[in-house]
């Protein structure tokens, strides 16, 4: 065989070799190919659906739930510039006011809802569905400038705050202490931590008011009045006191065992500060959940960063387990 002849063979092989060699491997790149295109169109379906969100979202209701709801509603603002999520403070019985005939989505609260309010939506066919946010510690405070109390018990709160208690000056708790009137500052009746104030404290009987005493369902207000008069008393949630702890000292309390807690996160989650540890909510309107998109995906994102809201402001998270079986009812509910 001549020296072209082989030369010529040599090529047609390698050529051949090369020309099987692609066609083995075309169903592998097609397969990649194809599945590049579905991923890109998955992408491109999910940020459709991102996009496609908007419309109002309405919350109201707890002054104490507020910081935890500022924090969520701003981030959620952030990422869905289209959603109007809108949020308001009344208090806890304002928001349910509101919630029990269709008026918001959301009714944050810092007590769990009441009979007659459930009664009252259901009369209306509405479902609110409790989603538990974060624990709370009630905060009693007085003034950095007082320099005479640290610590109370149960029953001397009761002598101060009961329409018929024995305190009026804080010579009455303790004979060493300043004959000076206190002052009352406390949240007003639509809110959620009088209810449970009244509930623990005053258990249901009538709170002091009148001379002496200021209630209000601000609690930034409460907060200015204490701090400004070193004779005043006032209590709210403990975010509130850990914003303002400069010019706030909160008091340890006795529940009975002669062992004055102070609130802190640890004594907080634990419940060590009793009786005044308690979870904070946010009811959400059930049909909202299921007919308005924006709705559901404000709830899904407020119980994924609820606990690092809570820390963020003053509060304590849940554990996470917590959050993680309220993300699975809200889907099932809403039926995704």
């Amino acid at each position: 065989m001549n020296k072209w002849k082989l030369i010529m063979l040599v090529a047609l092989a390698v050529l051949t070799m090369g020309v099987l060699a692609a066609c083995g491997n075309a169903p592998n790149e097609t397969e990649n190919e194809e599945k590049e295109t579905k991923n890109e169109a998955n992408a491109s379906e999910e940020t459709s659906e991102e996009t496609e969100l908007s419309g109002p979202v309405s919350i109201d209701g707890s002054s104490t739930v507020l910081p935890i709801m500022e924090y969520v509603t701003y981030e959620y603002n952030q990422a869905h510039p289209e959603v109007e999520a809108v949020l308001n403070s009344s208090g806890s019985g304002g928001g349910f006011k509101k919630s029990t005939v269709g008026e918001i989505d959301f009714s944050n609260s810092s007590r769990p809802i009441k009979d007659e309010e459930k009664a009252q939506a259901e009369e209306n066919g509405i479902t609110l569905h409790e989603i538990e946010v974060a624990y709370d510690g009630l905060s009693v405070v007085v003034s950095q400038e007082n320099d005479f109390v640290e610590s109370l018990t149960v029953d001397q709160l009761k002598q101060i705050f009961l329409a018929d208690g024995s305190a009026t000056k804080w010579s009455d708790l303790n004979p060493d202490w300043p004959e000076e009137d206190i002052i009352i500052y406390s949240p007003g009746h639509d809110s959620g931590t009088f209810d449970y104030w009244n509930e623990v404290i005053l258990e249901e009987n009538p709170m002091r008011e009148g001379e002496n005493t200021t209630l209000s369902e601000d609690d930034n207000t409460l907060v200015t009045g204490v701090k400004s008069d070193p004779y005043a008393i006032g209590y709210f949630g403990y975010a509130y006191y850990i914003e303002n702890e400069n010019t706030l000292k909160a008091l340890a309390i006795d529940n009975g065992d002669g062992n004055p807690i102070k609130p802190s996160g640890e004594t907080i989650q634990d419940n060590s500060y009793s009786p005044l540890s308690r979870p904070l909510f946010t009811y959400v309107n059930v049909d909202s959940l299921k007919e308005k998109p924006q709705v559901y995906d404000f709830a899904k994102f407020t119980i994924e960063n609820a606990g690092a809201a809570a820390e963020s402001v003053g509060y304590v998270a849940l554990p996470e387990e917590k959050y993680q079986e309220q993300l699975d009812e809200i889907k099932e509910l809403a039926g995704k």
